[in-house]
């Protein structure tokens, strides 16, 4: 009974949620646009009777949050995103778009600065040391540098078409709050720069509780996505 209640209530929440259509459109890339596409529109691996990132893909529209002050207020609190970034601001971190191929080694440090993540193994090519970054025309790259001018995180976003989505999301591991730094301050880029309509971070479903958690802290929310190829 309380398996047949738990597919109930699912179907429920999934029936509930807000529907945002994503466009990929609009880069000079179309090989890689168009393979992120089948990608993100592929049969779910475990659940073959829906798509690969539809169903509560974690997205903030940018309509609903199009300032700064509306995205902090939307994310203050005791324990918010924005107290955890004025925190790691306060230790003397600081927020970069970033070369990655003048941090190279940084970049290997922090991939193999746990050796599992989200309760999973690290994914073997994080193991090995990336000797060039190729950088695609449609992607930007953020870091966190500490007070010593060392990177400790970075973060990969793909521009597709009418939002972004995040690639590559890691850091080391501490209570300085970067990860909360790092994030806000690339949505607050985002909202500033007015490029896209939804910001994308992977999905809530599948993800664990303290994922989940991270991802609702910034602001996003669950939705069922459609997407189209422009």
């Amino acid at each position: 009974m309380s398996t047949l209640l738990h597919f109930y209530n699912t179907l429920i929440q999934i029936a509930r949620l807000p529907v945002a259509i994503l466009s990929f459109s609009g880069s000079t890339d179309t090989d890689h646009i168009q393979s992120t596409y089948r990608y993100y529109t592929k049969r779910h691996p475990r659940y073959k009777l829906i798509r690969h990132k539809t169903l509560g893909a974690a997205l903030i529209d940018l309509e609903l949050v199009d300032t700064r002050d509306k995205y902090t207020t939307l994310i203050k609190g005791k324990n918010g995103a924005a107290f955890h970034a004025k925190r790691a601001r306060a230790r003397g971190y600081i927020f970069s778009e970033i070369d990655r191929n003048k941090h190279i080694d940084e970049i290997h440090q922090i991939n193999i600065s746990s050796a599992s993540r989200q309760g999973r193994p690290m994914d073997a090519p994080y193991q090995i040391k990336t000797a060039y970054f190729e950088s695609l025309p449609h992607f930007r790259y953020f870091g966190i540098i500490n007070s010593s001018g060392k990177l400790v995180a970075y973060a990969n976003v793909g521009l597709f078409g009418n939002f972004c989505g995040f690639s590559q999301l890691i850091g080391i591991r501490n209570n300085d709050g970067i990860m909360h730094l790092l994030m806000v301050e690339i949505i607050s880029l985002l909202i500033d720069q007015r490029q896209v309509r939804y910001i994308m971070y992977d999905t809530f479903f599948g993800a664990l509780p303290g994922l989940r958690l991270f991802k609702t802290m910034l602001g996003f929310r669950p939705y069922r996505a459609k997407y189209i190829l422009l």
